[in-house]
């Protein structure tokens, strides 16, 4: 398949290159391809003819995007309707990776793929009217959480924290589904290859707060867990411009209900990845 890759310099884009690489596969930075521009992006569609667009870029700055509501809605809403637009032009399969944020959070269980959105932050509504710019026949995944080797994440946030400060602090009311990239890769290509539509929720297993999950990354490590406090988020300072879901927790039903094996518990590719980073 000739594969085109969109925001392919990003933490999920590298591991999409990489995933897809024995394909004809063209992985394209924001430097390299501005989804904003229109003529661009039909440029670089009539150029490369692909059977299949996996569209990454995004704006995902959550707090940038409340104070500049307008580069959120061009990246992430008008950018994938351009896209769609050269996509239907050649014929070509969309899958666009969308966010848990496009949730309010207040569901009292995980979400599944047919609950209503209703995002709080221009960042989610953004990102949903990215979804809603796609063709029926279009694939959307929805991912949470995303760490991994490449780029900057969470991860390496705590582990940088961790050697500054003897004690850490996240939140203990937030939860949701840590989703690796290197593993939403390995199940884009399922996906893709099943020639599945329609929304799909995509994460590791195991829901925990960022309280659990910075615990989590310390013990990976080799490090004291006991390091990190629990804090809500309401005491956070300086607070955070965008609101976020208390419950981010996505169910994989749409996976799970069709016979797919779900993707691992986060614990398995964290310990990869920390274990990565650690050799460098």
């Amino acid at each position: 398949m000739r594969i085109l890759v969109t925001g392919a310099g990003g933490m999920l884009g590298h591991e999409l290159v990489e995933t897809f690489a024995d394909h004809e596969v063209t992985g394209t930075t924001h430097a390299q391809l501005d989804v904003t521009e229109r003529a661009a992006v039909l440029d670089c569609f009539d150029a490369l003819r692909p059977d299949v667009v996996l569209h990454g870029a995004a704006w995902t700055a959550v707090d940038a995007c409340e104070a500049d509501a307008d580069r959120a809605w061009a990246v992430n809403a008008l950018g994938t309707r351009y896209i769609a637009e050269a996509a239907r032009r050649h014929g070509t399969r969309v899958v666009y990776f969308s966010t848990d944020y496009v949730f309010d959070g207040t569901k009292d269980s995980p979400y599944v793929e047919w609950d209503e959105p209703a995002p709080r932050s221009v960042y989610g509504r953004s990102k949903l009217a990215g979804e809603r710019e796609c063709d029926e026949d279009a694939t959307i995944l929805r991912i949470s959480w995303v760490c991994g080797f490449h780029g900057a994440n969470m991860v390496k946030t705590i582990l940088r924290l961790a050697a500054e400060h003897p004690t850490l602090s996240f939140v203990d009311d937030q939860i949701g589904h840590p989703t690796f990239a290197a593993d939403a890769a390995a199940m884009t290509r399922r996906i893709v290859e099943d020639h599945r539509t329609g929304v799909f929720h995509v994460t590791n297993q195991g829901a925990v707060s960022w309280f659990e999950f910075a615990r989590a990354v310390l013990d990976a490590a080799g490090q004291d867990p006991e390091r990190v406090q629990p804090i809500a988020t309401s005491d956070l300072q300086p607070p955070r411009p965008a609101p976020r879901p208390a419950n981010s927790v996505l169910d994989n039903a749409a996976l799970r209900l069709g016979g797919v094996d779900l993707l691992p518990d986060f614990r398995e590719p964290l310990a990869v990845v920390v274990g990565r980073l650690q050799a460098e």
